[in-house]
């Protein structure tokens, strides 16, 4: 019944696990609510998701397309498929702008919209990334236990990252991807677990369908794996956020109080934009938690 509208009480942008949560909670408490994804969710490679009470083991399409068909049942809510490019503030609210030339206006903002990763100049990474390069043990470590895991981490996080993952298995190598920057007792601490330090530099990650076979290196050595865990860089998914002036902090995430709420009043941000905390049933959480402190402030301001 709503996509002819064109005021809503929120618009969310971005309609993955925390943006449907959200959506959820809004369309429950009776606020009419536009959904705009633009169909490119940082997990898409991925074949499984896992550690979500419930849907362990399902794809994450198949979590998006069952909450997106739950949502849709409460009819003040509605769906669009299309990309934000810009905003503005306004005295009651904000004004939205997308790709396809539309304009809505809203009384409140919700950012749920991810973070994009920044792959390394390794060929093959990319094609591997979320199948068998992975970024969270807890996510797809159980997958990979007691697999020959490599890691490609350099630094202070090498350190951490090396003893976390041994946790999941003892025939761990640390590839540092060049010259270690690690300190000396953390490379003794490392070695005292039988654990090898590798710092040639990576050319390539050979692979089948996104299944790691092995690692080449620049120098034409090559070394077996079954499964990578990698630290890579990142950044907001959107530049919305910074344009409507939100805080991004230290870390690269949009600064948010226990509330979702950011800096600027009326937006709220939740999901991976948020928190180093990456995994679906942490972002739906998340959505669940800002659906409801928007409803709460919409009363607040009524009543």
């Amino acid at each position: 019944m709503m996509e002819d509208s064109k005021e809503f009480d929120v618009i969310i942008i971005g309609g993955s696990y925390a943006g449907l949560s959200a959506g959820m909670a809004l369309g429950r408490s009776l606020r009419n609510v536009l959904i705009i994804d633009g169909g490119k969710p940082c997990n898409r490679q991925t074949p499984h998701s896992h550690n979500f009470i419930t849907q362990d083991g399902q794809t994450p399409r198949q979590i998006a397309e069952a909450a997106k068909y739950q949502v849709l049942k409460y009819n003040t809510v509605s769906f669009r498929e299309d990309v934000v490019l810009s905003g503005s503030k306004t005295e009651n609210g904000f004004i939205i702008n997308t790709q396809s030339g539309a304009s809505f206006a809203t009384r409140k903002l919700l950012f749920a919209t991810g973070l994009s990763d920044q792959m390394p100049d390794i060929k093959g990474f990319a094609e591997c990334w979320g199948i068998s390069v992975l970024h969270c043990p807890y996510c797809h470590g159980y997958e990979v236990k007691h697999d020959t895991i490599g890691l490609i981490v350099n630094g202070d996080i090498a350190f951490e990252f090396t003893r976390l993952i041994s946790n999941w298995t003892k025939d761990l190598t640390l590839f540092t991807n060049g010259k270690s920057t690690l300190r000396p007792e953390q490379k003794d601490k490392i070695k005292q677990h039988n654990i090898e330090i590798i710092e040639t530099e990576i050319a390539e990650i050979e692979h089948h369908e996104g299944y790691v076979k092995q690692i080449v290196f620049k120098d034409g050595s090559k070394q077996k794996v079954t499964a990578i865990f990698a630290k890579i860089g990142y950044k907001q998914h959107s530049e919305l956020p910074e344009q409507f002036g939100c805080e991004i902090n230290e870390q690269g995430f949009i600064q948010v109080d226990d509330l979702q709420r950011t800096t600027i009043p009326g937006i709220y941000a939740a999901g991976d934009n948020t928190t180093m905390a990456r995994s679906v049933s942490v972002a739906a959480a998340a959505g669940t938690k800002s659906g409801s402190f928007i409803n709460k402030e919409l009363i607040d301001e009524a009543f």
